[in-house]
């Protein structure tokens, strides 16, 4: 088998999570997966820049890394639909701090990993999740809904919200349920499960209150990432694989709460 043909295999086993990295530092899924094509034209390019020897994952968020930190690691307020505060909040966080803790909790990179990809010391990159987490409890609040029919894992999520200082409206357990109080409590972020009890969907109660409350950050929660991660159609920007844990919950809520377009934010 060619290099050329290796290098595409492993390349496309990892291009998935890159898509989710990209989308939730950007909180879009276009600009998200604009940055995640643009890596593998750089690539295509200069395939001497993808270092995949020690572990081709590392070498393509590396490959990724050096775009994103040239183009200024920017977000399109127009496009997400941000209010100037809560851009506001995002221009006071800690410069790579929001890297660095995407890749350590939502990617599962080790200490190690996340230096290599950003081009710090371990230390350094160890000090800026520690900033981040930080600084993520002491900044936006908001109410936020949670979808899923498994009691022991809803009340998980809903303790782990509150501990983030949020307010969790209320729990829906179907589509139906999902869309009633969705519509009563207008929230600012959604937690949704893919498969429901009654085996209705999560995706379609979030596409139902999107059509009426208009966009919203989402987070989906799901066993198969990759069936949301191909790029080929509507999906999510923010994802968390199951089973999950309370750091990956913690990150993905702070994240994608400061990309909320609704007036009921808190600093």
């Amino acid at each position: 088998m060619s290099d050329s043909m290796d290098r595409s295999i492993s390349i496309g086993e990892h291009l998935p999570f890159l898509r989710r990295y990209s989308r939730a530092l950007t909180g879009s899924q276009s600009s998200g997966d604009a940055y995640a094509m643009a890596t593998l034209e750089a690539i295509l390019h200069d395939p001497s820049g993808y270092d995949e020897t020690s572990d081709p994952r590392v070498g393509l968020f590396k490959v990724f890394h050096g775009i994103w930190s040239s183009s200024g690691a920017p977000v399109e307020v127009e496009e997400i639909g941000l209010h100037a505060a809560a851009q506001g909040h995002l221009a006071k966080l800690t410069a790579n701090t929001r890297e660095a803790l995407l890749l350590n909790t939502i990617e599962g990179l080790s200490f190690e990993q996340v230096a290599e990809v950003m081009g710090v010391a371990q230390a350094e990159a160890e000090e800026l999740v520690i900033i981040a987490n930080r600084e993520m409890l002491a900044s936006v609040t908001g109410r936020v809904m949670i979808i899923e029919d498994e009691p022991i894992i809803a009340d998980d999520i809903e303790a782990i919200v509150e501990q983030l200082g949020h307010e969790v409206v209320g729990i829906a357990r179907t589509r139906g349920e999902a869309v009633k109080l969705g519509k009563e409590e207008q929230p600012d972020l959604i937690l949704a499960d893919i498969q429901l009890a009654d085996n209705s969907s999560g995706i379609d109660a979030v596409n139902d209150l999107i059509a009426e409350l208009g966009e919203m950050p989402v987070i989906f929660i799901t066993a198969f990432p990759e069936r949301l991660l191909t790029g080929e159609k509507h999906e999510p920007a923010f994802l968390i694989t199951k089973p999950f844990s309370d750091e990956q919950v913690r990150s993905a809520v702070s994240q994608a709460m400061f990309f909320s377009s609704t007036q009921t934010l808190k600093a």
